[in-house]
C-alpha cells in the first residue's frame, strides 16, 4: 500500500492538519518599501466588525448532506474560490470526502450527520455554484495524481485570457504538488508549483505546468510553493507564498511573493520574485513577514489586507489582519482580531480565505464599506483518531464562513 494511502488512512485528512502546524503568524514593520506604492489612497484598514454568514456555511451544509448523488462532495478542506465570466462560481477544495452522508444519530450516538469509514477520499475536487446554490461536483479528483505517492492541491485561481492580449478567456489555478514522506512530513514533501489551464466554459483541465520546481532544495522546510493567495492588480497577478518550516518545529514560516503578466500564469518563463529588492529569478523572503503558508490577501481601495490566524496559542481560534502599500510590505499590524466559531475545544480553525467572487465587489475586498467574506477550515487537533472523528461529524470537516466590514483607520 502507498505511504500516502497509509497517512490518509490514518488522519483523515492532509492539508487540514498541515495547516494546523503553519498558524503563528508574527509581522514586523521596519521594512523600506521597496515594492512601491501601488497607486493613491493607501491608508491602514482594520476589521471593523464581522458575523456568521450562515447562508453560505448552511448552503454547503445542504449540499454535502444531500443523499441523492453518491459520487459528489461531502466534506474538503483547502477553500477557494473564484468566479466565471458567466457569473457561476468555481470553489476548489484539497483532500476531499465523497459518497454519501447519513442522517443522524450516528454510530457513537451523537446528533450529527455522518459518513462511514469507507467512504471514498481524493486529493482535491471542485464544486460549481450559481447564483448562490451548489448545484455539482466536477469529476474528481479533478487534477489527477502526477506520480506514485505525489499528489495536487490546488489553491489560488483567476480567470485570465489565454494569452496576453487574447480575447479568450481560461482558468488558471495554481497547485502544490506534494510528494509522501515521514515524518515530520507525513502531510507530504513540498515538492513544486504548477499551474492547471481549466477550458471555458466546460471546466476541462488541458494542461498543468511546473513552474518552480522545488525538489532539488534539500531542506524541505525551506521550499517555497506558491498559491496560497493571489491578488490582480495593473495588468499583473501578485501571487503569495511560503515555506514549511513549521513542520520542522521552527518557530516561523517566511512569506514570498511573485508576479506574473497578465495571460501568463502558465509561461514558467514570465514568473518574477520579489528577491528583497526588486523583482528577478531568485527568491527572497519577505523581510519582515513571518506567515504560515495558509493566509489570504485582498486589496481594499490602495491598500493591501491580509488575513492570518494569530500568533502564539490564539492561532487556534482567532483571526487576525495586517495592512500594506504594497505586495512586498512593509506590513502593518496585527490589527483587530476576530474569533472563529468553533464546535468543541478539540478542533481548530485554519486557512482563512477571502472570497471576492462572494463578496460585495467585483475586485479586492469588495464595496459596501468592505464589506468581505471570509472562510475559515476546521479540523481535530491531533492526528490519532482524526479520520473516525471527520466522519462521525461531517460538519467538521467543511468550510465555515464569516462576513467582515473592513474599514479605513485614519
Amino acid at each position: 500500500m502507498p505511504d500516502d494511502v497509509r497517512a490518509r488512512q490514518r488522519t483523515g485528512t492532509g492539508i487540514g492538519l498541515l495547516l494546523t502546524l503553519v498558524l503563528a503568524a508574527v509581522l514586523l514593520t521596519a521594512l523600506p518599501d521597496h515594492g512601491g506604492r501601488q497607486g493613491g489612497g493607501c491608508a491602514p484598514y482594520t476589521v471593523s466588525s464581522w458575523s456568521g454568514d450562515d447562508r453560505l456555511t448552511d448552503e454547503f451544509t445542504r449540499y454535502g448532506d444531500d443523499p441523492t448523488r453518491g459520487d459528489d462532495w461531502t466534506g474538503g478542506d483547502g477553500t477557494h474560490s473564484v468566479r466565471l465570466p458567466d457569473g457561476r462560481v468555481l470553489w476548489l477544495f484539497s483532500d476531499t470526502y465523497l459518497g454519501q452522508v447519513h442522517a443522524p444519530p450516528n454510530p457513537v450516538g451523537e446528533s450529527a450527520s455522518w459518513r462511514d469509514t469507507s467512504a471514498p477520499l481524493v486529493r482535491n475536487s471542485a464544486v460549481v455554484m450559481r447564483d448562490g446554490r451548489l448545484q455539482a461536483t466536477l469529476p474528481a479528483p479533478l487534477f489527477a495524481d502526477p506520480a506514485a505517492n505525489q499528489w495536487r492541491w490546488p489553491v489560488a485561481a483567476r480567470v485570465e485570457p489565454r494569452s496576453p492580449g487574447s480575447s479568450e478567456k481560461v482558468v488558471r489555478v495554481l497547485l502544490w504538488l506534494r510528494t509522501a514522506g515521514q515524518a515530520p512530513w507525513i502531510y507530504g514533501v513540498p515538492t513544486a508549483t504548477e499551474v492547471a489551464t481549466l477550458s471555458l466554459p466546460d471546466l476541462r483541465v488541458e494542461s498543468v505546468v511546473k513552474v518552480l520546481d522545488q525538489s532539488l532544495v534539500a531542506d524541505p522546510s525551506r521550499r517555497v510553493l506558491f498559491g496560497t493567495t493571489l491578488v490582480e492588480k495593473g495588468g499583473w497577478s501578485y501571487v503569495f507564498g511560503g515555506d514549511d518550516r513549521q513542520a520542522a518545529s521552527r518557530p516561523s514560516s517566511s512569506a514570498y511573493v511573485a508576479r506574473v503578466p497578465e495571460g501568463r500564469l502558465g509561461d514558467p518563463s514570465a514568473w518574477r520574485y520579489w528577491d528583497g529588492s526588486g523583482w528577478g529569478t531568485r527568491l527572497a523572503a519577505v523581510r519582515g513577514a513571518k506567515v504560515g503558508s495558509a493566509f489570504s490577501v485582498v486589496r481594499q481601495d490602495g491598500t493591501y489586507v491580509l488575513f492570518t490566524m494569530a500568533a502564539g496559542s490564539a492561532g487556534l481560534t482567532t483571526v487576525t489582519s495586517y495592512w500594506a502599500c504594497s505586495p512586498t510590505g512593509p506590513w502593518h499590524g496585527p490589527t483587530r482580531n476576530f474569533g472563529a466559531s468553533l464546535p468543541t475545544s478539540e478542533v481548530a480553525a485554519y486557512n482563512p480565505q477571502a472570497h471576492p467572487a462572494v463578496s460585495d465587489g467585483a475586485s479586492g475586498a469588495g464595496g459596501d464599506g468592505g464589506r468581505l467574506v471570509l472562510s475559515y477550515d476546521v479540523n481535530w487537533l491531533q492526528t490519532t483518531g482524526a479520520s473516525a472523528g471527520i466522519n462521525a461529524n461531517v460538519s467538521l470537516y467543511r468550510p465555515r464562513f464569516v462576513t467582515v466590514r473592513l474599514t479605513r483607520t485614519r
